[in-house]
């Protein structure tokens, strides 16, 4: 089962990222993803570790952003992938078997690939504007997710990213969304994401944990 409520973590450097990975953690998030932007692998695999370490203190499940051999080096719970990042079926016979991949969409197409891929969740966005990806591909709205869910029809997870606040989640939810990814919002104010975890109806108490020897 994938949580409902992914925090993107964000920050000017890189202890950022891990000091916040932290709030959010001790804020109760379920799922956290490091989205280090980092050319040298060896140094996201220094931090990566201590997400990992970070996390597991708080059963928190862990997804690393792009780098798939990273992921299964710090054995991470899964990737996630961008459209230009390595192909899902080829990440899949690379990592263990319990490990999950997300994918990135922004169009039906793109949802529709993924699944075929079958991927654990799709991120289908961006909502609005947002500041914290470059080249954002055209904006959905309420609207794309509602004609893309339709159409869609789908048991692959659904999570909606990109600019989404507190107040628009009971209308996001209503498109056939089952999840949300945060980071901006979330960054603001660590506590809003009890407020998202209690408008998504996510809990933790029934998750299957994973332990690692």
């Amino acid at each position: 089962m994938i949580p409902k409520l992914h925090y993107i973590s964000q920050g000017i450097t890189s202890k950022e990222h891990l000091e916040n990975i932290q709030k959010a953690c001790t804020s109760g998030a379920e799922l956290v993803q490091l989205r280090l932007k980092i050319q040298s692998e060896k140094k996201l695999l220094k931090f990566a570790n201590e997400a990992r370490e970070i996390t597991a203190h708080f059963q928190t499940r862990l997804i690393i952003n792009d780098h798939y051999k990273v992921a299964k080096e710090v054995k991470a719970d899964g990737v996630h992938l961008g459209q230009n990042d390595a192909c899902p079926t080829v990440v899949r016979d690379y990592l263990h078997s319990w490990q999950i991949i997300g994918g990135t969409a922004n169009t039906l197409q793109e949802c529709k690939t993924l699944i075929e891929k079958e991927v654990d969740y799709i991120s289908l966005g961006p909502f609005r504007f947002t500041t914290t990806k470059d080249n954002l591909p055209p904006l959905l709205g309420l609207n794309g997710y509602a004609e893309i869910l339709k159409t869609l029809n789908t048991e692959t997870p659904i999570i909606g990213v990109g600019g989404i606040t507190i107040k628009d989640v009971t209308a996001i939810l209503k498109t056939g969304v089952s999840g949300l990814a945060i980071s901006e919002e979330i960054a603001r104010d660590f506590n809003s994401i009890k407020t998202f975890n209690q408008l998504l109806n996510a809990s933790s108490t029934a998750e299957q944990r994973y332990t690692f020897e």
